[in-house]
């Protein structure tokens, strides 16, 4: 075993296994795919931060989602239309690290907005004449900088602990970079304990948000059942929250279930369909989603479009 350390500094990245005939088809697709996702994200950005009136907690909060989608989408999708024109697919052992804090961090953060988003929901249906006393300007940016600083310092630790790993293969069968795939190169399973249980913890964090988020909606539609008024508020307000959560929930568990429990019997076409769910479905849904189903969005930019015609 020990013949076989070397100090790593270039992974191959082994996943892309279509025919190179397909690879332009499959380029084209990407970018058009990857340029919407920029275009509805940036927006409903610039939607929210040009209206004074959207310039509230709810929205606020969904601005921020909508940049941390284009955070996750930009540390996947540059390097993987570069690997489709290129015969190699490379890349560095820091940079290898920096795409798995990024693209983790992103997933985290996803969910951490996600949970601040459904306490929002909670304060501003159960608790209307209270709203704007807790979610005040200070509490909301004190929640967006836990929203975002906390995932990527957690996520930090494990990247952390695998760059103190001694790896016995430069080879990542995947399209990106996967933290847990580079523990599983570690040359001494052993020192991968560590690993481990800091990665289960992080998983134990995140399944508490779930809990948290899922508790707040079943609360909310037992205060809502009874009120005309509240199930109105539920419907404008929440239903898109509930199919962000969907989405992002099944595309997150599909995409867990197949790094740590998938089958190597599984062809690659289909491993790489799930692993990119995550990163192509909610920065291209929530957008639409939400500009679709909240109405001073949706007023607002069918207003701009009509003064842009005219």
């Amino acid at each position: 075993m020990m013949e076989n350390v070397s100090v790593i500094k270039i992974f191959y990245l082994s996943g892309l296994t279509e025919p190179k005939n397909y690879r332009f088809v499959l380029f084209s697709l990407t970018l058009v795919c990857y340029c919407v996702i920029l275009l509805v994200n940036i927006t409903l950005i610039v939607t929210i931060i040009l209206d004074k009136n959207l310039h509230e907690p709810m929205y606020i909060l969904l601005c921020a989602f909508c940049m941390n989608g284009l955070y996750g989408s930009t540390g996947f999708f540059p390097k993987f239309l570069w690997d489709l024109l290129s015969p190699v697919h490379v890349i560095s052992y820091s940079g290898c690290l920096v795409q798995a804090q990024v693209l983790y961090s992103f997933a985290c953060i996803d969910l951490s907005f996600l949970a601040v988003m459904a306490y929002d929901r909670y304060v501003a249906i159960c608790r209307p004449l209270q709203y704007h006393t807790i979610m005040s300007k200070q509490r909301l940016i004190k929640l967006l900088c836990f929203s975002w600083f906390t995932p990527f310092c957690i996520n930090g630790i494990n990247i952390f602990l695998t760059s103190r790993l001694k790896l016995c293969s430069p080879y990542i069968a995947s399209l990106f970079c996967v933290n847990w795939i580079i523990v599983t190169l570690a040359c001494f399973p052993a020192e991968t304990m560590v690993n481990n249980i800091v990665a289960y913890i992080t998983i134990l964090i995140y399944v508490f948000h779930v809990v948290f988020i899922v508790w707040s909606y079943i609360y909310l539609i037992r205060t809502c059942v009874n009120s005309v008024e509240n199930r109105a508020k539920f419907m404008q307000t929440c239903v898109p929250h509930l199919l962000s959560l969907i989405t992002f929930a099944f595309t997150l568990l599909f995409d867990i279930m197949n790094i740590r429990y998938g089958s190597k019997k599984l062809p690659q076409s289909l491993k790489n369909f799930i692993s990119m769910e995550i990163l192509v479905i909610p920065p291209l849904m929530n957008p639409l989603i939400y500009g679709f189903k909240l109405t001073k969005i949706r007023n607002r930019f069918l207003g701009y479009m009509k003064f842009r015609i005219k």
